[in-house]
């Protein structure tokens, strides 16, 4: 009688939990993780349930990008497109650290979702007001998406995450090497990654601004 009550009570299946469901596996286990049997033990139903509400595992990494691209905030209609262009970097980076999984999925979906067409079609919206033709809307959103996807990719594969696993590495690497051997190398990482304050994060601010300053609108 318990057991009735407590299915009665529990939230009803939708796709948006099976989704919410998988987003949160591959956040713990990588994209690979969230399969239909793990979404379904996690919810406490039969796998086979799933399919009431999505058509398949591809409908649910459709779901799963678009719910990444729902986090990224859209360029407000008005604002400058440089400000607008690194605001939506800064936060399409932030969701992307987020879910790790999802970096080399953004792009991928034949079938995106509302949220991914929203996006690209603002993106687009704030270029093209901007004063960018067509074309260069499309080579500006391909050169900013290819450094922001690529440096995130780079970011997540460090080996280290702080500046004590930074000098950790940086010793193990030099441990066994000649103090004269590599000695640009050494150079770069004793006089500027292993200085006080460093923060390789930074680099992308740095690499944006390169970006965007060679970027130019359309001449009239």
């Amino acid at each position: 009688m318990a057991e009735r009550r407590a299915r009665t009570q529990r939230e009803p299946l939708s796709r948006a939990r099976v989704v919410t469901t998988a987003v949160t596996l591959a956040d713990e286990k990588g994209a690979t993780g969230a399969t239909m049997r793990a979404i379904a033990t996690q919810l406490g139903v039969e796998a086979m349930s799933l399919y009431n509400h999505v058509s398949g595992r591809d409908d649910i990494l459709d779901g799963m990008v678009d719910a990444v691209f729902a986090e990224i905030d859209l360029p407000a209609p008005g604002t400058d497109w440089k400000q607008a262009m690194r605001d939506r970097a800064a936060s399409s980076r932030a969701a992307l650290r987020r879910h790790p999984w999802s970096v080399g999925l953004m792009d991928s979906r034949s079938r995106p979702g509302p949220n991914t067409l929203r996006h690209h079609d603002a993106v687009i919206g704030v270029l093209r007001a901007g004063g960018f033709s067509v074309a260069m809307a499309a080579h500006a959103f391909s050169v900013i998406d290819s450094y922001l996807y690529g440096f995130v990719l780079q970011e997540l594969s460090l080996p280290f995450t702080n500046p004590d696993e930074l000098e950790e590495v940086a010793a193990t690497m030099f441990s066994d090497l000649p103090v004269d051997a590599y000695p640009h190398l050494r150079e770069l990482a004793m006089e500027h990654a292993l200085q006080p304050g460093y923060d390789y994060g930074d680099e992308f601010e740095y690499g944006l601004t390169l970006i965007l300053d060679a970027l130019h609108p359309d001449e009239p």
